[in-house]
């Protein structure tokens, strides 16, 4: 699978842009700020529908516009198919297929997968457990769409229940509004744990799988590694029971109800669990230095890659200005691993980033342009 060609209108500084892509290797060179990160994010965003650099929508329309418009061929098994998605902040975003409506934008996922290298990449490492989590989140989206929905079914349950629980605290002076409140709040306590619990078993059986992906990854880019270095583990926010977890996260918020009314914050569930990122003993996060520290962010991405080509076609691979943060044999190495991709994308400011094992097509980004080299 791979894109053979992008439109963008009013995405982010672009007005209007055509480009002609095609597989292989594709590099997108030109100075910061000249919008060249902007194309391989708008394919991204295809993906899964939102940005590797933004939480929200509103930075992806250019200024003084009301929507922007990402429009790609993409080519599967020799057939062509149009993808559009309609960005529409404040309201609900529209998607198309061959120019025919789908009922919710979420149907597009699935449609192109991607993996994005980027220095944003080292917060997987050294940022708070929400980095993690999102990561995760967003390749079980890639692996299986439906988890879209069971994600957005959680957060909107999370956002109802710690609401209750902000209105439970101011009246709990009311005897009755508290056994009122207290009722509701036992009705959200159900649909969270069934929701968490699935969210949760399926971060866990990921976690596994990565496991040996990126072990084997960790010991291609880093030093006199091996593939026992690098170890995963899933830390929930309560005791992992023997039996179901679904009455295990039940039990939980009864145990922790009166310090949830406290904090009027729901402290339990799979939005208050990390994956803890190891080398042998010690964590990542604080011990490692920072080429150890990059070489497990590229492990990730690349066992991310390897987990998504296994179940299916080859993800179209991003670089993201991310070979001027490595060093030269860093450089060497991750360009090696990928070069057999189906398609890869590659920002960089200067030609002289790009390793010479991704030689190919070049466009040179500037002034809101994009020109083909000769």
């Amino acid at each position: 699978m791979y894109v053979a060609h992008l439109s963008l209108h009013d995405f982010r500084s672009y007005p209007a842009v055509e480009v002609e892509i095609g597989p292989g290797v594709t590099a997108f060179v030109g100075r910061n700020g000249q919008g060249k990160t902007n194309l391989v994010e708008a394919i991204d965003y295809l993906s899964s529908l939102s940005s590797h650099r933004v939480a929200s929508d509103a930075p992806l329309v250019r200024q003084g516009a009301v929507q922007a418009i990402i429009r790609a061929a993409v080519v599967r098994d020799e057939r062509r198919a149009i993808l559009e998605i309609e960005i529409n902040p404040g309201k609900s975003n529209r998607a198309r297929i061959n120019k025919s409506p789908l009922p919710k934008a979420r149907e597009l996922l699935g449609l192109v997968r991607t993996v994005v290298f980027s220095p944003e990449d080292l917060s997987l490492v050294k940022g708070d457990p929400s980095e993690r989590r999102r990561f995760a989140d967003d390749l079980l989206v890639q692996l299986s769409p439906r988890f879209a929905g069971t994600r957005a079914d959680y957060e909107r349950v999370l956002k109802q229940r710690n609401s209750l629980l902000k209105t439970a605290r101011s009246n709990r002076r009311g005897r009755d509004a508290d056994e009122t409140l207290l009722s509701t709040l036992a009705v959200w306590d159900s649909r969270l744990a069934e929701l968490g619990a699935e969210i949760m078993r399926s971060r866990i059986q990921l976690v596994e799988d990565l496991t040996p992906l990126v072990g084997k990854a960790y010991e291609a880019v880093a030093r006199g590694a091996t593939r026992d270095d690098a170890v995963l583990t899933y830390r929930p926010s309560l005791e992992m029971p023997e039996g179901s977890l679904e009455d295990a996260i039940l039990a939980e918020l009864v145990r922790r109800r009166t310090e949830e009314l406290d904090r009027a914050l729901t402290l339990v569930g799979p939005h208050r669990d990390d994956i803890v990122l190891a080398l042998g003993d010690l964590p990542v996060k604080g011990y490692a230095s920072h080429g150890e520290s990059w070489s497990f962010a590229l492990a990730l991405r690349l066992a991310s890659y390897d987990l998504l080509r296994a179940g299916g076609d080859d993800p179209v691979l991003i670089l993201d200005d991310v070979f001027a943060e490595l060093d030269t044999g860093r450089r060497a190495q991750l360009a090696d691993l990928v070069a057999h991709a189906e398609q890869v994308l590659i920002t960089a400011a200067v030609p002289e980033d790009i390793p010479a094992q991704l030689h190919g097509r070049r466009f040179t980004v500037a002034a809101g342009a994009v020109t083909l080299d000769e």
